[in-house]
Formats: structure tokens, sequence, C-alpha cells
């Protein structure tokens, strides 16, 4: 059975650590574990697209005699599971296959290694879980596991504090869950998927779990406001483990939205979808301002992460408002755009934290400030970054656009929807989707040209070179499945059809049939999109004018220095700079989102030295709700801190007044 054989890939996994600590040499263990690491998970995504394709409609699932005694441990592996766990499959073979390369620069391998496997199958646990207490438990397992992972470099002060904030966001989202699913699970404790969907919930119910649930999958997902513990555990972990959380777990916390609301809810209240839509613009919109802000490359690719879920949030939104409507069309169409953009966004940001790991192990830097100069010493990465960065800024023909122009496409059936709440959001929140896609492509325009254009701003970036093969490998094989998935879309819609089938009862139309593979979400004379015919054209353009230019243009080599004023030996200094680039965006929102301050040190006349602008930028969600928070808590800390000193007759005193006022309390309850 092909969840027998899933299964048997989460057992090797599992088992790696073992291995891991058995290996004496370095670079033995590292080889060992990777390369058992990608043949697991390739041969699990190769049984999940097997099922997938095949669409037999027969669900295969298996019960362990683990977990709860009178339960068990249910697993389960239907359409929705087989696409959610070829993502993480197809993230984890590639985190796997950079890590041979990759792990060997580890200065702490032993941190790293014991958990990377243990990591992956957490989160292949997740999506095949059948009942809450299985689900819960590969939850927490997969939170545990990220968390060794990102205090692995434990050394580091940043690491630490980065660790302990995601340690706590995780365990408010479990409680938060923990808290759905006992909802669920109702006064029966029917914790089986499977009566969970069969049992009936009241209104009341039901919106008390989608609440629970935006708190607790929208904790781990990198929903505003609760997505502070991201910029934070994202650069701390090796960049391998980066590409893993960003790419992939944010997408099983995804799966659990969608498992839990689309599945085992049952039919949508209409106003469910409008909480979901503004969360989802207001992600999208404050993460790429965010980004825009940022000098750290990771840091910035993580603060991205919170825009790309916040257009996932805005289609799963907008499938919500059509189902409860009646208009199965439209929610097949806006669920698929969010699942294509589920895919999506692991590919192109698993290629560019592959990127950014690629020059810090080269340079050493994760500041944009001292790089540049880099597309000629590692023209690969470059090349690669490249595509990354046209594909996240939602540019044809790359899979970004498609996506993301799916979405728009359901923005525009906002019309059709009769009541007026949804029908007045729908518009304000496609105009947010629009804003974030424009900042998007001005930020990665910046990350890009910073990085790798212009002159070297320091000794490692004059000095780099490009990285080892197979982390080359690995970002030009995601650089082509960006491309193939934006050129060839209708393939892969018709793919996770099945899916968006059995969620809200129609499927967009087989798209593979159209000619030259267009695709026509609505109707062909309304909007329809041939990602082929778009990259020939690209191509041809391109050849054309290479070929004009070289013909009549003039066979002299003409070099010259770079014009600075006059001034003959220009400084690198005087380039364009991260900070440049985004001021007129931190001009234009930084009172209201940034609470940007500006410090200018200018010296008197006649003195030599250099004037000195200071900018602080604030995290506003983090300074209103959670350091008032953090702050009340140390203060209470304090407080309490002295009831450790108290003598032994005191700590009796206290326990007999603690019982004296809790048989009180029992006696008045009954």
């Amino acid at each position: 059975m092909t969840i027998l054989v899933v299964l048997s890939c989460v057992g090797l996994l599992l088992a790696l650590p073992v291995a891991a600590i058995g290996i004496g040499a370095r670079f033995t263990a590292n080889s060992v574990i990777y390369g058992l690491a990608m043949v697991a998970c390739l041969a699990s995504l190769a049984a999940a697209l097997g099922h997938l394709l095949a669409d037999t409609g027969l669900v295969p699932a298996v019960t362990l005699p683990l977990g709860l005694p009178w339960l068990g441990a249910h697993f389960r592996l239907d359409a929705l599971s087989a696409f959610f766990l070829a993502v993480v499959d197809l993230g984890g073979a590639a985190a796997s296959l950079y890590g041979l390369g990759y792990g060997r620069h580890e200065t702490a391998p032993r941190r790293v290694l014991p958990f990377f496997p243990v990591f992956v199958a957490g989160m292949q646990l997740v999506v095949l879980a059948d009942d809450a207490f299985t689900f819960l438990f590969s939850w927490e397992f997969m939170s545990l596991a990220s968390w060794a992972l990102v205090i692995a470099d434990h050394h580091e002060r940043d690491n630490v504090r980065a660790g302990y904030v995601y340690l706590v966001m995780a365990s408010f989202g479990t409680a938060a869950l923990l808290l759905a699913f006992g909802l669920l699970a109702g006064p029966d404790g029917g914790y089986g998927f499977a009566a969970i969907r069969a049992a009936s919930h009241s209104p009341a119910s039901a919106s008390l779990v989608l609440a629970l649930l935006l708190l607790g999958a929208g904790s781990k997902a990198g929903l505003v406001p609760l997505h502070v513990w991201l910029p934070l555990a994202h650069p701390a972990a090796p960049s391998h483990v980066s590409a893993l959380m960003s790419g992939v777990m944010t997408k099983v916390a995804i799966y659990a939205f969608v498992r839990v609301v689309f599945d085992l809810l049952g039919e949508p209240q209409w106003w469910w979808s409008m909480p979901v839509l503004a969360l989802g613009g207001i992600t999208a919109v404050l993460g790429v301002l965010y980004a825009l802000m940022q000098h750290d490359l990771k840091r910035l690719l993580a603060y991205h992460t919170v825009e790309n879920i916040g257009i996932i949030y805005i289609g799963l939104g907008l499938a919500l408002a059509f189902r409860a409507e009646g208009l199965p069309a439209v929610a097949a169409l806006a669920l698929t755009a969010a699942l294509f953009h589920v895919l999506n966004h692991m590919t192109f940001k698993s290629l560019l934290f592959f990127g950014a790991g690629a020059v810090l192990t080269v340079t050493g830097e994760r500041d944009m400030e001292h790089l540049g100069g880099l597309i000629h010493r590692m023209p690969a990465t470059a090349f690669a970054f490249l595509i990354g960065c046209a594909a996240i800024s939602a540019l044809p023909p790359f899979n970004g656009f498609v996506s993301e122009w799916l979405t728009f496409q359901a923005v525009l059936q906002g019309p059709k929807l009769a009541l007026w709440g949804p029908k007045l959001l729908v518009p304000s929140v496609g105009a947010l989707l629009a804003l974030s896609a424009a900042l998007a492509a001005g930020c990665f325009v910046k990350a890009f040209g910073v990085t790798f254009l212009s002159r070297p701003r320091s000794t490692a970036a004059a000095t780099a070179c490009d990285v080892d093969r197979f982390s080359l490998a690995t970002m030009l094989l995601l650089a082509l499945l960006c491309l193939l998935a934006g050129i060839l879309p209708g393939l892969v819609i018709d793919t996770w059809g099945p899916v968006v089938g059995n969620l809200v009862g129609q499927r967009m139309p087989v798209q593979s049939v159209e000619p030259w593979l267009t695709i026509i979400p609505v109707a062909a004379g309304r909007s329809s999109y041939n990602g082929l015919l778009v990259f020939l054209f690209i191509a041809w353009a391109a050849l054309t004018a290479a070929q004009v230019i070289h013909r009549w243009a003039s066979h002299a080599m003409r070099r010259g220095p770079a014009w600075d004023c006059g001034y003959p030996d220009a400084s690198p200094l005087t380039q364009y700079s991260a900070s440049g680039f985004a001021q007129p965006i931190r001009r234009v929102f930084g009172s209201v989102v940034f609470r940007a301050t500006e410090e200018v040190d200018m010296p008197p006349p006649g003195d030599t030295g250099p004037a000195r602008l200071t900018v602080m930028v604030h995290d506003l969600v983090w300074a209103t709700f959670y350091e008032p928070v953090a702050r009340a808590i140390g203060i209470l800390a304090d407080r309490l801190n002295a009831f450790q000193y108290l003598t032994i007759r005191k700590y009796l005193s206290f326990v007999f007044v603690a019982l004296v006022v809790l048989l009180l309390a029992l006696e008045l309850w009954l």
C-alpha cells in the first residue's frame, strides 16, 4: 500500500539520528545522513505523486498501536494529504541535496545532523495524521525538532533569543490547536478525524474553532501579528534549515488550516471569509514593507515569507467566501490559486534561501551593505538567484506570476458575491494584493542589485568564488522547476484537481486539453494566459535583439571607468546602498508602519569628517503587542522570585491556606 511506503520512509528518517550519532567521521556522517534523507524524501514523493495522479478515489489508511490506548495512531493518505506530502518531500529532498555540500561548512554539524531528518519526518507525520492526538503529537514533534535546529549555533546570543521566542510562539500555537480539537471532539471525545467530520458543530462552536485555527496555525504560518518569531528564527537556523522552515513548515501550517476549515468543519458560514481575507491582505503588505527595510539578506527573505503567506490566505479567504455563497466554480479557482502558490512559494523561497546560504558560505556575510559584485565571482549562483527573484516578484514566464494572476482572477469575481460584507472587502484586499506585488518587485531589485551587481564593498566579496557542485545543482534544479511550472501551468493545475474537488465540491476544468496549453480560469472570452507562448516570445525577442546589436554595433571593445562626477577613482562607498534604495518607501510609510526615526550627525564647517545618518526602524507589532506582555511577565517574575527564599514554616503555611481555599471553592461549586 502507498501509505505503508510513506510510513516506511518516515521510519527511515526517524532512524537516521542514531546513525548520525554513531558515525564518527564528520564528512561520512554528512554524506550518509543527507544522502539517506534525500532517498527517503524522493521515495515518499514518488508515492504521494503516484497516489495523486492515479485519482482512483481510494483513500489508504492504517492504524498503529501507538498513542492513546483506546484510540491508536491513525494515518490516512487522501488527495489533500498527498498534495502537501509532495510539497514536504520535494522541499526535504532539495534541502538534503543542498546539505551534502553546505553541511561540510557547518561549524557544529553534530547539532544539526540528528535533528534534520527528524524535522522532515515530523512534517510528514502531520500531513498523514488522521486523529487529533496523532496530529498534535506530530505538530509538537515538528516544532521541537525545528527549535533544536534554530539554536544549533547557541553560542550566538541572538540565536538563543530567536529560539526562545520561537518556542514561546510554538507553545502558544499548540495550545490554541489543542483547544480547537477539544471543541471539535465534543463531549463524546471523538478525536478521530472521521468522527469529527461526521459530527455536527454548532455555529458558535465552529466560529470559535475558526478563531483558534487562525491563532494556532496562523502563528506557525506567520500571519500578522503572530509573525514575530519568523524573522528571528529563519536567519538563526542553517540556510538549508531556513529553506525548510520558510518554504515547507509554513505550508504544513497552511495544511492544518485547510484540513480543519475546509474538511472537518463542514459548510462554512458567510462571514468566515472576512477575517481570513483581512488578515491575509494586511499580512501581505506589512510583510513586504518590513522586508524592504532589511539589510540582512536572510532576514529580508524571512519577511517575504510573511508576505507570501498573506497571499495564500487571500486565496483561502476567497474560496471560503465563494463556497459559502454557493459558487463552487469560482471557489475552485480561488482554492487552486492558493494551492498553486503553496507549491510556488516552496520552490522559489527554497531557491532564494539556498542562494543566500551560498553567499554566506563564501563571504561570511549576510549584510547586503558588505556585498556587491558577486555576479562576476559567483555567476551560477547569481543566475539561479535572479530566477528566484523574478519568480517571487511574479514576473512572467515564471511560476510566481501564474498563481498571483489566478488569485487576481478570483478577486475579479468579487461582484458575484451577494452579501455586502465580502463584496466590499474583496476589492480592498485586491488592492492590497496589487500593492504587495509591486513592492515585492522593488524589494528584489534591491536584493539582487545590491548583493550581486555593482562593485564589491568588502574584501570578502572581492575574493569570493562559486560554491560546491551539490549546492549549485540544487539551485539550478529549483530554478528549472520555477520555469517549468510557469510555462506549463495547466499540467500543474490538473495535478491537484482531486484536492480542490473534494474540498469545495467542484474542480477547475481540465487545462491540459486547451490549445497550446493555455489556462482559462473563467472563460476564454474574459481571460486566459499561455506561459509557453510568453516564454517563446521573450526568448525570440532576446535572441533577435542580441543578433541585431552584434550585427550592427561596432566590433571594437570600449571600456571606461564608471562616471562619478568627474572623479577618476570612484569608491565603492558611493554606490547605491540598500538603505538608499529603501529610503523613499521609508519616508512614505515610516511614521505609520515602522515608527522610523532619523538622526543626522553633520560635522561643523572645516571638519573633514564624514556626515552620518542613523536610521532606526521599529517593528510596530512587537512594540504594541509583545513588549508590554514581556515587561509585565518580567515584573511579575521578579515579584514571585521572593518565594524561592521562604522558610519551611512559611511554605507549609502557604500550602495549608491554599488547601483551605480549594476546599471552600469546591464546596461552593458543588
